[in-house]
């Protein structure tokens, strides 16, 4: 036998393993595919192709292995349990960029899944050769670098304090200066996935001087820039008035305003939130995003928006009315109760509801003005339906009832409570009689009107208990006529004047 023939079935073998792994690579892409190859023992047989000889088939290896890890929790248990890890992070030190993207790819793809994964990930030293990748020269080896170090942060806070003890925040921060938008986008979105769980990893964000190189970018063209922008913006703003007054201090007020007209849909919600973490703390926040216009377009936004991204935005509206009543007269003004009751009613999801009903008890609650705003929209019956409805969620009724008690505890403006005299039950009833009972003894228009509406005809039928908050304002009520009116309008009255034309004898 040749030489040549010896070697060419050396040749032979690599082709073949050169093929099967390009197959499995291509095949990996379809999920319909993936139980199959599962089955017939994929893992076990890509994993010595790792260790391969040949580089281009040990990268194409690591991408066949990230796919199948990424595609369910088993595959990666798969990953883990058949100690390829090891071998990923070896290589990521060591290996050309092609390969460390692969493999920083297959580390991404099982930490995705749980927090036991991405642990297991951290536990073979994953993360010391990552951060080192943050630092490679090329910019698609620090991208897949820094989304693998985003999804491990992601799940929660000791994670992420990992990966901020291996020294990556500076770095994540100095990618997001880089000229490639993609870098940017992952480096901006790992921040916030750092950022969110705690007030101390927000703080560590911020004291890089991330806040600033993220408000450079608000303006940004790229839509999906913006929104990890936005959403990590949002993160640092949420856990203390402090964070949220560093964000407003990059001076992104009233620039990020425009991106609320933004023709993507998860920058304008990513906006809102942002505007709902800042607003919540405290009144003066809340009233340097009104004085901003701020109020004004989040109403215009809702107006613009259907469905789970409007919640931020009725959300922002009542943290803001909750704060004083000129805050919440601001959203009063600025037409914002019509724009939540066209919410309220369109809004199938019942934690929109949930959250509207909540707005308007922020809004409602202050002063006789602020309750009629809100009664004169016709929310009250709305309110009230959603907490007597029994197919409406416990969260859902006790909100509508929270709310309503709380506005009907200021709302003096009468015909806005008349309806509810027919249907509420007896704990919302005796608000609303109560309610009556203070504005009735000082108007005596009203005293005629509640007359001629029936509404004192209804108040003799309803069965109060003796010696009862309840009966004390019916009692206040007729107090306020003549004894025969009130006898009159009471049940059984005209029977007694029956059995009086009974019993009288003409002289």
């Amino acid at each position: 036998m040749s030489q040549r023939q010896v070697l060419q079935v050396f040749e032979q073998y690599q082709k073949s393993r050169t093929q099967f792994v390009q197959t499995i690579a291509e095949l990996a892409t379809r999920p319909q595919n993936i139980e199959t190859l599962q089955n017939a023992g994929v893992m076990s047989l890509l994993r010595p192709l790792l260790l391969d000889v040949v580089p281009t088939i040990q990268q194409t290896t690591a991408l066949a292995l990230g796919r199948l890890a990424n595609y369910n929790d088993d595959l990666a248990e798969a990953v883990v349990k058949g100690d390829i890890l090891p071998q990923l992070v070896y290589s990521l030190t060591e290996q050309n960029r092609f390969y460390k993207k692969a493999a920083a790819f297959v580390l991404r793809a099982v930490a995705k899944h749980s927090p036991a994964l991405a642990q297991a990930v951290v536990d073979c030293g994953a993360l010391d050769a990552l951060v080192i990748s943050l630092e490679e020269f090329d910019p698609g080896v620090k991208e897949a670098a820094a989304w693998a170090l985003g999804y491990i942060a992601r799940h929660n806070a000791h994670l992420s304090q990992a990966v901020v003890d291996a020294g990556a925040v500076p770095l994540l921060v100095l990618c997001i200066q880089e000229p490639e938008v993609a870098l940017k986008r992952i480096a901006a979105s790992a921040l916030s996935d750092i950022a969110k769980h705690s007030p101390e990893l927000a703080q560590t964000v911020v004291d890089t001087g991330a806040i600033a190189h993220l408000a450079q970018m608000i303006l940004n063209p790229d839509a999906k820039l913006k929104r990890q922008v936005f959403s990590a913006l949002s993160q640092i703003s949420k856990h203390s008035v402090d964070l949220a007054e560093m964000v407003v201090e990059a001076e992104i007020f009233p620039a990020v305003l425009a991106c609320l007209r933004d023709p993507d849909e998860y920058v304008r919600k990513n906006v809102t939130t942002l505007m709902r973490e800042i607003t919540k703390h405290t009144p003066e926040l809340s009233l340097m995003i009104v004085n901003a216009g701020g109020v004004a377009a989040v109403i215009d936004y809702l107006g613009d928006s259907r469905g789970n991204v409007r919640l931020p935005g009725i959300m922002m509206l009542g943290y803001v009315a909750a704060h004083s009543e000129n805050l919440a007269m601001a959203v009063i003004v600025s037409k914002g109760v019509p724009q939540l009751a066209i919410c309220l009613s369109e809004e199938p999801e019942e934690h929109i509801k949930a959250a509207t009903a909540w707005a308007f008890g922020q809004i409602g609650r202050h002063t006789p003005e602020h309750a009629r705003a809100v009664s004169t929209a016709n929310v009250l019956p709305k309110l009230l339906a959603l907490y007597m409805d029994t197919d409406s969620s416990e969260d859902l009724q006790v909100k509508a009832k929270k709310a309503l008690k709380s506005i009907l505890q200021k709302c003096t403006y009468l015909p806005a409570l008349e309806p509810l005299l027919y249907e509420a039950p007896s704990n919302i009833l005796k608000h609303v009689v109560c309610q009556f009972s203070k504005v009735l003894p000082h108007d005596s228009k009203a005293r005629r009107l509640f007359v001629t509406s029936g509404g004192l005809k209804k108040v003799q039928e309803i069965k109060a208990d003796p010696g009862s908050a309840l009966q004390e304002y019916i009692n206040s009520i007729n107090n306020c006529y003549p004894e025969e009116i009130v006898r009159y309008y009471s049940p059984g009255y005209s029977e007694t004047l029956l059995a009086r034309v009974e019993k009288y004898q003409p002289v």
